[in-house]
């Protein structure tokens, strides 16, 4: 199982969501599921993604 940590791409020491399974984007509309079904929805642009590092960054807006 892949689960990654979403964090600001501005600041990767803050934490936006951990053990993310899925996210789905709508032009700035970015939503995190967890693995246990919460969800997220933050305002930005996804600007990384390591799936190996289990890591997103997102450019919060």
């Amino acid at each position: 199982m892949c689960l990654s940590t979403a964090v600001r791409a501005d600041n990767p020491d803050e934490i936006l969501m951990e053990y993310v399974q899925s996210l789905s984007i709508d032009g700035e509309l970015i939503t995190l599921v967890d693995l246990m079904g919460e969800k997220k929805v933050v305002r930005g642009n996804l600007t990384f993604a390591d799936l190996t590092g289990a890591v997103l960054k997102i450019d919060c807006k």
